[in-house]
């Protein structure tokens, strides 16, 4: 029959455990943390948890199973495939989440994001330059500073994308779909309706009177719709000044070629765009904050974002409600290292869905759950581990702390560095410290 004074005791626990996340929400919205402060506090608490989870969890339920005649190996492969199992279930429902819009709860974890789809995005433009003559003379240095001058135009049915004399603005790279070339009916003895080049995926176009500063020289069509790539005359004029390899390209593809066929030789494209995305690295503040506010407005967001604090919340109130045995014994400085590290990710976590274009309400209303889960989680993990000295029951309490573990190399640690800097690791030491000297206080004293 439950305790149910023993069970509320554990509600109250959870309840400690997890309102620290109410606390930090608070802080995001009305109100800002250094970042310095941020980094102490989530290195201190990692190193808490990390310390709680060697001596108080893995330790203690090594000299368990020692206890019911395991030997040492035994019980260090048993105890360590509960963690593995722990950590990979927690890591890869983490990163399948954040793919669907939780990622913008965190800074580390969104700059990944952001840099996973700006590869995905770009991959596809960046293999279409490699094969154009003009552009895949672009040193390594030059290939990140093109990328942003590139626009994406989109030619329907039966449009004509700039006629005969008109002023040369741009020049134009086929990504999809054929263009018509036509002549130029000022021409004497010229049939105006005459199709005398067909542009189709690669080809570049327009550079000629960007480089004579004229106006263009032919009609261009789409009969069935194209997809272009466009940069406009400032920046590839830039690019040619910056750039002798450019300059010459675009010099001779203007005396020189013929608008139709443009041929590939030279660099490998393939070689080519694996240097170029390796240059995707860098973030700007415009793309981060467009990206922040496209994966906020993305389907399914909103509920990744519910389930991903959840995720971080239910293992460690797990493995706090099974080691409960009283207010007495229970691991103060697990619950120590997740009441600290609540407040800055909370804080963190509203400050960038507030910016994701999120209210205040939806936001409160998340921490909101979250506490009310990292309550139950505490209640179960009692009840259905904590009372049980099975093995089974042993091996869940492995698994519960290998997903904290996991929770504090993804996500703790690489906050506590982003914000603070290497320095953050002294703080993580100090809280390693301060639950090994809990754990001999237990047994010393």
């Amino acid at each position: 029959m439950p305790n149910y004074l023993e069970l509320f005791n554990v509600l109250l626990i959870g309840l400690f455990t997890t309102s620290s996340s109410m606390l930090g929400a608070a802080i995001g919205l009305y109100t800002s943390l250094s970042k310095k402060l941020i980094a102490g506090i989530l290195a201190f608490a990692a190193g808490s948890l990390i310390g709680s989870l060697v001596i108080d969890l893995a330790y203690k339920g090594a000299l368990e199973l020692h206890h019911k005649g395991f030997k040492l190996n035994n019980a260090w492969l048993f105890i360590a495939s509960g963690f593995a199992i722990g950590s990979i279930i927690y890591l890869f429902t983490s990163l399948y989440l954040e793919k669907r819009g939780a990622a913008i709860r965190r800074p580390t974890q969104f700059k990944e994001f952001a840099i996973a789809q700006k590869r995905e995005k770009t991959m596809e433009m960046v293999g279409l330059l490699s094969t154009c003559e003009l552009l895949r003379h672009l040193s390594v240095e030059a290939i990140e500073n093109i990328l942003p001058m590139v626009k994406e135009k989109e030619i329907m049915p039966g449009e004509i994308l700039f006629r005969a004399g008109d002023t040369s603005d741009a020049l134009y790279i086929v990504a999809s779909g054929k263009l018509e070339v036509i002549a130029d009916s000022t021409i004497e003895n010229i049939d105006s309706t005459k199709v005398i080049a067909i542009l189709e995926t690669g080809a570049a176009f327009g550079e000629m009177g960007l480089i004579s500063g004229g106006v263009r020289t032919a009609t261009i069509r789409s009969e069935a719709g194209a997809q272009l790539l466009e940069i406009g005359s400032e920046d590839f004029k830039k690019l040619m000044a910056s750039d002798h390899n450019i300059e010459k390209a675009a010099l001779h593809l203007s005396h020189e070629r013929s608008i139709q066929n443009l041929s590939v030789s030279g660099i490998n494209p393939e070689a080519w765009a694996k240097i170029a995305m390796h240059n995707l690295e860098h973030i700007s503040k415009s793309e981060s904050h467009k990206m922040l506010l496209e994966a906020g407005n993305s389907k399914g967001a909103g509920m990744a974002i519910v389930l991903g604090n959840i995720l971080d919340t239910i293992p460690g109130c797990l493995v706090i409600g099974a080691g409960f045995h009283g207010f007495g014994k229970m691991s103060i400085t697990l619950m120590l290292g997740m009441f600290l590290g609540g407040i800055p990710e909370a804080a963190v976590s509203a400050s960038m869905l507030t910016r994701a274009g999120y209210s205040k309400k939806f936001i409160f209303g998340v921490w909101s759950l979250v506490l009310i889960v990292g309550m139950l989680a505490a209640v179960i993990g009692k009840e259905f581990i904590g009372n049980s000295d099975t093995l089974l029951a042993v091996f869940f309490e492995a698994v519960a702390g290998g997903a904290v573990l996991a929770l504090v190399s993804h996500t703790m640690i690489p906050e506590a560095i982003h914000e603070g800097g290497s320095k953050a690791v002294l703080p993580t030491v100090a809280g390693f410290l301060l639950a090994l000297f809990f754990a001999m206080n237990e047994v010393y004293g």
